[in-house]
């Protein structure tokens, strides 16, 4: 029975074009990361999570204006859960008509839409259009900063803190470039249908056309996204994202000293990470990898898989040595929930593991009856005692 289950990994791995025995190509040369003129920076494939090269991406500086993409998300998780919608109206107080900096230019005692307030956000960087999404949402700007905390902390941004909803100079404000990355990760793969407003380059409103500030969009149109940010204590930040074929990646960086700066140190981190890199879809969730014995149950064999989509990042043109193995528990009984854990499954590219994730039932198998139990004990008795 080991002999088959063996046997059975083997051919998946075949099947999938994994085994390094089998790799035809040579091994990938890279060249070193670009050098980036800011004060920290990150390039981070989304859908593995892979960082491809980093500087200070855990310093905690004032992300300025990138605040308001966790401004932006959760009003778009708002949306989702169906509390508020695109057309509803909101009334502009006097706090959110008197706040600087960047401005959508709401005036005071009038109600705008949520659809347009979202693109005075998302385009225009608008201050106003912040605070008056924060004030309908949670009541107070500042009971929707205390979501704004929450949220950051359940999608693992472990170095940031908000005071206020649009990144205005505060004590204690602050994030990461690998923080706004997951946040920038977030809002494509959470609310996608929303992500087109992140592309437009315009937005008028009040008799005003105002364009959005990431040059990237005239520049590169595989660029799709995301945010600028300014003030003097951050300097000139930037996230954002692109796809090329079927790789996305997100680059963020912060503290460069212009904006034209910024613009070009965020191309030069996408130009180097879509030419060396790519992503693979190596397994899709509930995609049966093996099947193996079951002891004691009313089935003999139960399906193997994976909870989600799995995707590694690796150099181009070395996808033929990726080695999988699939390590499965050695006795596996009955009864068996979907979901269980029955082992693990790794891929590894020239000794470096890049994916260790369980192994999990994707069928049910139910204990057997009495005499099935007892039959089964017998075998496996004397299957352990020979092997």
């Amino acid at each position: 029975m080991a002999f088959k289950m063996i046997t059975r990994i083997l051919l998946l791995a075949l099947s999938l074009t994994f085994l390094a025995a089998q790799a035809s190509a040579q091994s990938v040369l890279i060249p070193s990361p670009p050098q980036v003129a800011g004060s920290s920076w990150v390039l981070m494939d989304p859908l593995s999570g892979r960082i491809i090269m980093e500087e200070n991406s855990d310093e905690r500086l004032p992300p300025a204006s990138l605040t308001k993409m966790m401004t932006a998300y959760i009003v778009e998780r708002e949306l989702d859960e169906g509390r508020i919608s695109l057309s509803d109206m909101v009334p502009i107080s006097v706090k959110a008509w008197r706040t600087g900096g960047s401005r959508m230019f709401v005036q005071e005692g009038t109600e705008v839409s949520v659809e347009k307030l979202l693109k005075g956000v998302i385009i225009q960087s608008g201050n106003d259009a912040s605070v008056a999404l924060a004030e309908y949402v949670a009541g107070s700007e500042g009971a929707f900063v205390d979501i704004m905390n929450q949220q950051a902390q359940l999608l693992g941004m472990k170095n940031t803190h908000f005071e206020n909803a649009t990144g205005l100079p505060a004590e204690n404000h602050y994030s990461t470039a690998y923080d706004l990355a997951l946040l920038a990760k977030a809002i494509i793969q959470d609310y996608p249908e929303n992500y087109d407003l992140y592309a437009e380059k315009h937005f008028t409103y009040n008799n005003i056309r105002q364009p959005n500030r990431n040059t990237l969009l005239w520049r590169d149109e595989s660029v799709d996204g995301l945010k600028t940010g300014h003030t003097e204590e951050a300097g000139y930040c930037l996230v954002a994202s692109a796809k090329r074929e079927n790789t996305r990646l997100i680059a963020t960086v912060m503290g460069t000293n212009s904006a034209d700066a910024r613009a070009q140190e965020v191309q030069k981190m996408l130009n180097y990470g879509f030419r060396y890199y790519q992503s693979e879809l190596l397994f899709r969730a509930g995609q049966e990898l093996v099947d193996t014995r079951v002891w004691g149950g009313e089935q003999d064999q139960v399906s193997v898989g994976m909870a989600e989509d799995v995707y590694v990042t690796i150099p181009r043109g070395s996808r033929d040595s990726l080695e999988s193995v699939v390590d499965l528990d050695s006795v596996i009984k009955a009864p068996i929930n979907v979901g269980d854990e029955l082992g693990r499954v790794s891929v590894t590219l020239n000794g470096e593991t890049l994916v260790d994730k369980p192994a999990l039932a994707l069928t049910e198998v139910p204990e057997g009856g009495l005499f099935k139990r007892l039959w089964d004990a017998i075998k496996l008795f004397f299957v352990q005692l020979f092997n």
